[in-house]
């Protein structure tokens, strides 16, 4: 069990793959969930702590397959990690090589990021180039002309980016970087590698979500000199070291906002903690759009209460504080059952409306043409087996089928389970009728006899 929660601990992820969720839709939500730690706070704060000297202890660490991954590139490098509970040490005062292995990198995009930290405190790195959901073309192109702007030799050969300090100055020097872009990952992967750098480095046009800014008070707890995160402009003076750190991770404003959703979709009343409201205004302010009200019961506890029409709005994606990418499926499951049409457009990444085709496989009216997708309210969605392509949409697809008339059967848990911490635990707590199977044909019996599954959590 995981001593700071009462959830049990995930299923390996090698039976995410072969695992289905049947789901029974139709069933009011109640109760209380808890917000687990941010997951791109999570992985980035993990590659930072390879800045480190001394031991780092960050809290409020999710139990996911993306950490696990991480974790797994870390203990590669010869760094030690020890978790209990939401709790993660990490000693990287001794890191036995600078070359990141092929086969976990290509996995997860979020360990390509470690490379500013690698050559930051190494002088050198050899980085696989990233994987991660196939969601559109995110180059690091960004990230290679940032190290370049400090003094690194970098080249991509067969696959894997070399990095490295040239000469016997052994450390970055500090620069000024413009982003085409307002990149997450360049703004976090460039910063790491500034902390350390010679002299001062300016990036402009930096991204300003959250996790970057859980980044810098990272890092500033360690010792770094950096102003400016959360704004466009961000300052690093290099030091020479930093230090050890006890570090609690923000709440995962994305898996908060997938909450909401979840009981504005069911016509439920649900409340949420830890939150920080202000890190999903945009998503409260669509919501109150759609008629639902929000209650800030406490500075970091929200509840959602149901309305008894929702109403179609328009969206568009947006870099933070515009309306969040991560939270543009589960919305299109929202608004596929609200009265009227709405026009999402996705404005962030390519190829990321593919869960449009399995909605509509659950009765919904999605028409999509390029990067934008014009939902058609229905008056209800009815259960059927469905596919995710995706995290984030296949959370949507989960979504969705909470709110189906009959049964769902979901497959894609290796997306789901890679960005939200046991969701079908926390679901069945708040009364989802919601069960994890290792194949559907163990799941007959249960819909055979026609009753609703009941399972200990």
């Amino acid at each position: 069990m995981n001593p700071s929660s009462s959830l049990p601990d995930a299923k390996p992820s090698q039976e995410a793959d072969s695992s289905v969720l049947q789901i029974w839709g139709g069933h009011p939500l109640g109760g209380h969930v808890k917000i687990s730690g941010a997951k791109n706070s999570a992985l980035v704060i993990m590659a930072g702590s390879l800045l480190c000297s001394g031991d780092c202890r960050i809290r409020n660490v999710p139990l996911l397959a993306d950490v696990a991954r991480m974790s797994e590139v870390l203990s590669a490098l010869g760094v030690g990690l020890t978790r209990e509970g939401d709790m993660l040490d990490i000693n990287a005062r001794e890191i036995t090589t600078s070359t990141a292995p092929y086969e976990l990198v290509t996995q997860l995009r979020a360990s390509f990021f470690a490379i500013g930290a690698l050559v930051g405190r190494l002088g050198a790195a050899q980085m696989p180039l990233p994987g991660g959901c196939a969601i559109g073309a995110r180059p690091v192109d960004l990230h290679v002309r940032g190290l370049q702007a400090m003094g690194a030799e970098v080249h991509i050969e067969h696959g894997i980016c070399h990095a490295y300090v040239p000469g016997n100055r052994g450390r970055l020097q500090g620069a000024k970087i413009y982003l085409d872009t307002p990149s997450v990952g360049a703004t976090e992967t460039l910063m790491m590698a500034a902390t350390l750098a010679d002299g001062e480095t300016i990036i402009e046009n930096a991204a300003r979500e959250p996790e970057v800014v859980d980044l810098a008070n990272f890092c500033n707890g360690m010792g770094a000199k950096i102003q400016g995160a959360g704004s466009s402009k961000i300052t690093i003076v290099g030091v020479t070291n930093l230090h050890s750190i006890d570090y609690s991770i923000i709440p995962d404003r994305i898996e908060a906002g997938t909450f909401l959703v979840a009981g504005a979709i069911t016509g439920s009343e649900i409340s949420m903690s830890p939150v920080l409201p202000s890190h999903l205004t945009p998503v409260i302010a669509k919501l109150q759009a759609m008629g639902l009200k929000i209650i800030e019961d406490t500075p970091d506890c929200l509840r959602i209460l149901p309305a008894s029409t929702l109403t179609a709005i328009d969206i568009e994606t947006l870099p933070h504080p515009g309306f969040p990418t991560d939270m543009q499926a589960p919305f299109m499951s929202l608004l596929s059952v609200a009265q009227g049409d709405s026009l999402i457009n996705e404005s962030v990444f390519e190829n990321r409306l593919r869960h449009a085709s399995e909605l509509n496989r659950l009765g919904a009216d999605i028409r999509v043409k390029g990067n934008t997708a014009l939902i058609r309210g229905v008056p209800s969605l009815s259960g059927a087996p469905v596919i995710g392509a995706d995290l984030r949409a296949s959370a949507a697809l989960v979504l969705a089928g909470l709110a189906a008339e009959g049964q769902t059967t979901f497959q894609g848990l290796q997306h789901l389970d890679r960005g939200y911490d046991r969701i079908d635990l926390k679901l069945q707590q708040l009364g989802a009728k919601i069960v994890r199977v290792l194949n559907v044909e163990q799941d007959t019996e249960l819909t055979s006899s026609g009753s609703t599954p009941v399972t200990s959590t």
